[in-house]
Formats: C-alpha cells, structure tokens, sequence
C-alpha cells in the first residue's frame, strides 16, 4: 500500500459529500488512481448551484469576484433590490464578516494578487473537461463560435477592455477581437438596436450544465461509484485510522478519507476540522426563454450583469449576485429585475413567457479563491468557494484535489486555495 509523505496509506474508500460538479468531478478523478468512492447529497445530483447557472466554461476571465467595480457602484447601489450585486441588510455576524472581509478585498492591488493566483487552475479548466470526455462521460462541451459582450457604448466597454489588460499582466492569455454594434449584430442577430459595441472573446466554451452533472454522475456510477441521494451528512469523525460519516437519516459508516463538497453549506462540516473561512451563498437567478435568433454561443452584458446561453433550441438567461442564506426562497423581484435589464438589449426574445424559473447559491469567499485541500485533520479534505466559477474550474479542481490525496502532496497549482489559510 503507498504511504504519502504525511506518513499515512493512500486513502482506498473515499466518501464525496456534495453530488454537483465539483464533487462528481472529484470522485470521478479519485477513480483515475483506483480509489473507491461514495458520492452523498442530500437532494440529488445537480440539486445546487450546478443546474441552472449559465454554463459558461470561461477559464479567459475566470477572475476574482471581489473587485475595485463593486465599491465603485456604492454602498446604496448594493442595498436596492434591482441592483445586480444586492446585499440585503442583516446583524448576522457570519454574514458581516464576509461583507467586511470582501469589501477589503475589493481593491485593485488584492484582484491583482487573487487574479495571478488563479492563473495556474484556470489553465487546467478546459484540459479537464477533455479529460472526462475522453474517459466515457457521454456529455460534450460546446465550442463557442462567438462569445459575445455587448454594450450600450464604446465608453462601457473600457471597462473589460481595462480588465482583459490585467488579466494579460497577470499571465493569462484572452483573445479577442473589437466590435462595432453593426458588425455584433451581423453576427449575433438577437442583440438590439441599442448595443453600439462589442467584445467577442475567443476559445472559449460553455455547456448544459444540469446535462454534463448528470452525465458525471452516470460515468461515477457506470465506474462501480456509489451515488446516495436523499441523504444529509449530519457529522464527520476523525477516528485516527478513518472517519466515520454519519447521516441524519441514521446510517453509519466508516471510510479511509472524506471530501466536503457543499458549496454554500460547506462551512457546516468543514469548520470544525480548521476551515474558519465564511463561505457566503452568492444567489443567482435564472430562466429561459423563447428568441427568434438563437445565439451561436454565450451573450454577456456586463454593464447590467446578465448572461445569456444557448440551450435546446432556446435562451437561458442569468443574472444576479444576492448574498442571502442559501435556503431563502426565489424572489420574483430578481426575476423581474433581469427581465428588465435584458429587455432593451435583445430583440426577438419572448422575455414575458419564461419557464424554469431557479435560483441556486453559489459559494463565495471574501478573497474569491476557492477552498481546496486538506483540513486539519489528514483524512478529511474540502473542494469549494468558488463563486461564479464552479463549473468552469471544478474538473480542474477535482483533478488537482485527487492527485493531493493519492499521492500526500500538494500540487503547485492548489497551493493559492489552501483551506486554513
């Protein structure tokens, strides 16, 4: 049996609590090195923030949620309901922590600092994917023939340009091509009269995400993996030799090692073995629609954060970043507020007759680098924090965290997203 240089065996049994993509991507990467997995959510497969979100596989400007824009746009700004960004008013002091915290963070010399961190993952992102594909997950990512930003003016657009520069400084590269709002519409139909400039980023991707996790998830079981829905992850024990994993639906059960994959829960188990991090639920919204012109790929309007993807034959719309408690209910106004962001900015879109309404919590740190690795105790590891950048980064992070696990030591490229830093 191989020792890691922690003294202690390979794990051989892993038990992966969180079925979403970074879990799933997780186990299915502890399989590549022959370990035994078990995958344990609560709802199901793709029940968070992996089904509805944009789908976007970006690893280009893959960058720190925390920025220099979000103090810019003012305190008030952050406390209306319409605002893309809405931090509601609250005295819960986990909550104002991570207010202060990512506040602190949202200046140009920390992005910076986050931004060339990221760097070394973000160029594993779309590798990751091949990988899976090329070891049986039946689900494909989709070549984005145009991944379009649009605005109003050439003025809005500085903004990105701006950050594409910074993203260049900090090592990663992001090509691109400029474009009037004629030359846009000749390539996208479906923006309106109102954009008068464009960004069309270049090799990027995007996918059906609740289709690829489910996909995941089929390949983990086809590979001899357990999948345990309905199941809630009550307690983890470090016994010494193992840890015993405990649900609130009674059963008991003992394993080498343990990844927590929770996304915005994750603090629930993970802070008792070290990980004092506030992971704070970012909410998104989404919905779909009905447009006349499909778009070849992705659509994004920055200046109103709303995002926009190609899927069946249709337009998923999303928007959104509403730091409440993962468990509060969809709220119409949300809703309605993308709805109104978006509607001067596409033409042919049936805005007004939308289905699959969702919202889902995407799990941010204060400092916007995810937390991936082992806690203080050797056997019990987390993968999470990643904000608006899960789907995009969690094969990365699976292969990277499994690689940490099998062999003791910590690759280069997880090094930035230490858990008890």
């Amino acid at each position: 049996m191989a020792i890691t240089p922690s003294g202690l065996p390979a794990p051989h049994r892993v038990v992966v609590v969180g079925a979403g993509m970074v879990g799933l991507a997780t186990a299915w990467f502890l399989q590549e090195h022959d370990v035994e997995v078990t995958v344990i959510d609560r709802e199901g497969v793709a029940a968070g923030s992996s089904w509805g979100n944009a789908g976007w596989l970006t690893p280009g400007i893959a960058t720190p949620l925390p920025e220099p824009a979000v103090l810019k746009s003012g305190l008030r700004a952050l406390l209306s309901p319409n605002s893309p960004v809405y931090v509601p008013p609250s005295a819960d002091p986990n909550f104002l922590k991570f207010v202060a915290g990512f506040t602190r963070k949202s200046t140009m010399k920390a992005w910076k600092r986050a931004m060339t961190q990221l760097v070394p993952i973000n160029s594993m992102s779309l590798e990751s994917f091949d990988l899976l594909e090329a070891g049986g997950v039946e689900a494909h990512t989709h070549e984005a023939k145009s991944f379009t930003a649009a605005y109003r003016t050439a003025q809005e657009r500085e903004t990105l340009l701006e950050e594409i520069e910074h993203i260049h400084a900090a090592g990663q590269p992001m090509e691109y091509s400029v474009l009037t709002g004629d030359e846009a519409r000749a390539i996208e139909p479906a923006l309106s009269d109102a954009i008068g400039a464009a960004i069309v980023l270049h090799d990027q991707r995007y996918i059906n995400p609740g289709e690829f996790v489910h996909a995941l998830a089929a390949s983990v079981a086809h590979r001899g993996g357990k999948i345990l829905s309905g199941a809630t992850v009550s307690d983890i024990r470090d016994t010494g030799h193992g840890v015993v994993v405990k649900t609130a639906e009674g059963s008991v059960e003992e394993f080498d090692a343990a990844v927590v994959a929770t996304g915005a829960w994750l603090g629930k188990l993970a802070r008792e073995f070290g990980v004092k991090r506030v992971v704070q639920a970012g909410r998104g919204y989404s919905f779909s629609v009905a447009i006349e012109h499909v778009p070849n790929g992705p659509v994004y309007f920055p200046a109103a954060r709303v995002a926009c993807t190609p899927l069946e034959g249709r337009l998923r719309v999303a928007g959104m970043m509403e730091f409440r408690k993962p468990e509060a209910p969809l709220d119409g106004r949300r809703i309605k507020a993308i709805v109104e962001a978006a509607r001067p900015l596409l033409t042919g879109a049936d805005l007004d007759h939308r289905q699959d309404e969702w919202v889902g919590s995407r799990p941010c740190t204060t400092d916007g680098l995810a937390l991936i690795g082992m806690t203080r105790s050797p056997r019990v590891f987390v993968a999470g924090g990643h904000g608006m950048w899960g789907i995009t980064l969690g094969p990365a992070t699976g292969r990277l965290l499994a690689e940490q696990m099998v062999t003791g030591t910590v690759p280069e490229a997880l090094r930035p997203f230490n858990p008890l830093r």
